[in-house]
C-alpha cells in the first residue's frame, strides 16, 4: 500500500500542480477544454494513463468542462500516486488547450 502524504508534502506538491486544490482527502482540478470532442479525447487519454498507473480518478464530464478528483482510497487519503497522476492529467489538459 502507498504511504499517505502529510500536510506539508501535500502543500508542497500542490505548488507544482497549478489548478489543483485540496478538498479533504482528495485533490481536485476543473478544466475547460475548447469543445466536447476535445474533452472526451482528454478523458480517453487520462483513462489510458490511469490504467497504466493502476490508479483511477473520479471524472465528472459537463459538456467541455472536466473535473478530476484524485485520492488513494485504499490508503485512506493522498499519496504520491495522486500527485503523479495529477501531473499527467495537467499535461494532457494543457496539450489539449485547457
Amino acid at each position: 500500500m502507498a504511504d499517505l502524504l502529510d500536510d506539508a508534502a501535500i502543500t508542497s506538491a500542490l505548488v507544482d500542480l497549478p489548478g489543483w486544490d485540496r478538498d479533504g482527502d482528495s485533490i481536485v482540478r476543473t478544466a475547460e477544454l475548447p469543445d466536447f470532442p476535445t474533452a472526451i479525447r482528454v478523458v480517453g487519454e487520462v483513462a489510458d494513463d490511469a490504467e497504466r498507473a493502476d490508479h483511477h480518478p473520479d471524472i465528472d464530464i459537463r459538456w467541455r468542462t472536466l473535473t478530476f478528483r484524485l485520492s488513494t482510497h485504499s490508503a485512506g487519503g493522498l499519496t504520491a500516486k495522486d500527485t503523479a497522476l495529477a501531473a499527467e492529467i495537467s499535461a494532457r489538459v494543457s496539450a489539449a488547450g485547457g
